[in-house]
């Protein structure tokens, strides 16, 4: 599974998979505000770029969103992403419960939209799953 590396900082990782199309993002902390936002509307710029419908959200570092990066989530990043593609996304969740929360709407939110969603304990298998899809 070769990679090209988007975004490597201490507080997050961006990955595209060329011969999966797959976006993966990890974050390692919590994530907010523009660095949060950057990281996601480059995994969409990833998706539209590349004919790319898959996504592997490896969350496990990261906690609750804030308030302001759920309505941005909801209302720009989110319509862009399907606007781009996005078909099918697979989620390593939060370690902290209030992450596994706020996250768990999210997935609902989203598979009510048509988003092929499914939940993962660690990122191997997640991946494996996307690869499979269409």
């Amino acid at each position: 599974m070769s990679f090209i590396a988007i975004i490597d900082t201490p507080a997050a990782t961006l990955k595209y998979y060329p011969i999966e199309k797959v976006v993966h993002h990890e974050f390692h902390t919590s994530m907010y505000g523009d660095a949060f936002r950057d990281l996601l509307s480059k995994g969409v710029e990833l998706l539209k770029a590349n004919g790319a419908h898959k996504w592997l959200s490896d969350d496990r570092g990261n906690s609750e969103i804030t308030p302001e990066d759920t309505a941005w989530g909801a209302t720009v990043w989110f319509p862009s992403a399907l606007a781009a593609g996005w078909k099918h996304w697979a989620i390593v969740m939060p370690a902290k419960q209030a992450g596994q929360m706020d996250m768990n709407r999210r997935i609902d939110q989203w598979r009510a939209a048509g988003l092929n969603a499914r939940v993962f304990e660690d990122p191997e298998p997640a991946f494996a799953w996307l690869a499979l899809q269409p």
